[in-house]
């Protein structure tokens, strides 16, 4: 028995008190993960991203924000299977910029919700490298919810993960969550398409 009352037996890792997470929220920033993916060479196996995310912990809903175009029907078919699979998608529609490119910025969707449900989880997994996203993860953390952080490093801000409970680098992980060629329980592309961009459900193909 130790001196303040404790046994032995109540002492923690450090990766059991990591993985002490209570219930789960996800905010997934589906334009930011695109182009992660894309620099990986990865294709995502979305019911693979939800597994690993939740990580056996209780999930209370996974959020996935996404700029979209209403007069495509690939990418409405991506999204009707995500909503299908365990995700809410919450969508904006998309804004040409000057240059001809397309955008929806969804951080404010992502910070709001963020807040508004942070009494309900206790642990919040952010799928974004976005900086400005830093101030909402330090709000969130003062009211008592620990925050991850789940993004390529190169693409990650100094800031968001400087204020994240835990930075997990997607490299890391890219094998638990990459897409397999039989495999049948996700979102499929066709035959040599690597990744579909969430917000144009463009199909990219990676040199290599």
């Amino acid at each position: 028995m130790l001196e303040d009352g404790f046994s032995d037996s109540a002492i923690f890792t450090p990766e059991q008190v990591l993985e002490n997470r209570g219930r789960v929220a996800i905010f997934i920033d589906g334009s930011n993960l695109f182009y992660a993916a894309l620099q990986l060479g990865l294709e995502i196996d979305y019911t693979k991203l939800l597994c690993r995310l939740t990580a056996g912990s209780r999930l209370l809903r996974a959020f996935f924000y996404t700029g979209v175009d209403r007069t495509n029907e690939k990418q409405q078919g991506f999204l009707l299977w995500m909503r299908r699979n365990g995700y809410r998608v919450i969508a904006k529609d998309l804004v040409q910029l000057p240059d001809g490119s397309k955008k929806a910025n969804l951080d404010v969707e992502i910070a709001v919700d963020m807040m508004a449900l942070v009494h309900a989880y206790d642990t919040a997994i952010l799928v974004s490298g976005d900086g400005d996203l830093a101030y909402a993860v330090d709000a969130v953390s003062y009211r008592g919810a620990r925050v991850e952080v789940v993004s390529l490093r190169s693409m990650t801000s100094d800031s968001l993960i400087n204020v994240a409970d835990r930075y997990i680098d997607l490299d890391q992980i890219k094998e638990e969550i990459q897409k397999n060629a039989k495999h049948n329980g996700s979102y499929r592309n066709f035959p040599g398409i690597r990744t579909i961009d969430p917000q144009t459900s463009s199909r990219k193909r990676i040199e290599g």
